[in-house]
């Protein structure tokens, strides 16, 4: 069932309402049909001034709905009644390819993983770990950050290009040379303090790299223009050895 939801800011101990830090808090949608998980994730969300839960959605169908609402970050279910995470995914960043979308999901193999990153997906953040995490989630993937551990990125990398198409290379804007060492960073799962650290960038100008990389390659996250990189090779995949470290 759809549940549009109004802003809570929390009380103070003095029993007057505390207003948020931040002007424009990070709106977030909740996707998943155990209204549980959804409940437990919204008080959780609630009592952060920077946070606010634009809406609860059970279905592909309800989640497309409320992503008309336009919010910062989707944090979504992979098995819903009427499809998957992943269908909902594509179909939210054709249209709003700025929202940030974090799989919500049990499943952790790598099929689920893939699909969902080929679908333009931001990460994923599993269950048992969803309400002990979800704050920091969030934030995270608002400011940019890729929610998979580096090992899982490097083996999804290995795979991708293991499996890809022997023909003729996909015809995109060339990219440039620092384009394809920032390309080649998020290949081996590097976070974005250690790739500023490795090629002498601030913050801003990477964002500005990673933007510029996605419109050429015509994807919607950072993810999925990995998994387009080296389907294309574009850049080689990492060695496992770059998980390690």
């Amino acid at each position: 069932m759809i549940q549009p939801l109004g802003r809570r800011i929390p009380a103070d101990p003095q029993g007057s309402a505390r207003l948020p830090a931040d002007p424009k808090p990070i709106r977030v949608l909740l996707v998943d049909d155990h209204q549980l998980l959804t409940g437990a994730l919204s008080q959780m969300l609630a009592l952060e001034p920077d946070i606010d839960v634009i809406g609860t959605a059970g279905t592909v169908a309800e989640a497309k709905d409320l992503a008309r609402n336009q919010p910062d970050v989707v944090l979504m279910d992979y098995r819903l009644p009427d499809g998957t995470g992943a269908e909902a995914t594509r179909a939210i960043k054709s249209r709003w390819p700025s929202a940030r979308i974090v799989m919500l999901t049990a499943l952790v193999d790598d099929e689920t993983i893939l699909e969902s990153i080929q679908a333009g997906a931001d990460g994923y953040l599993t269950k048992d770990r969803a309400v002990e995490d979800v704050v920091s989630a969030v934030r995270s993937a608002h400011a940019g950050e890729t929610l998979l551990p580096r090992a899982v990125i490097v083996g999804i990398a290995q795979r991708v290009a293991a499996a890809r198409d022997r023909g003729e290379r996909m015809q995109v804007e060339p990219l440039t040379p620092r384009e394809i060492e920032v390309l080649r960073a998020l290949t081996e799962g590097l976070s974005t303090p250690e790739i500023c650290e490795r090629l002498f960038i601030a913050p801003n100008t990477l964002r500005t790299h990673v933007q510029n990389i996605m419109g050429k390659l015509r994807v919607h996250s950072k993810l999925e223009a990995v998994a387009f990189a080296l389907r294309h090779r574009l850049v080689e995949p990492p060695r496992y050895e770059d998980a390690l470290y």
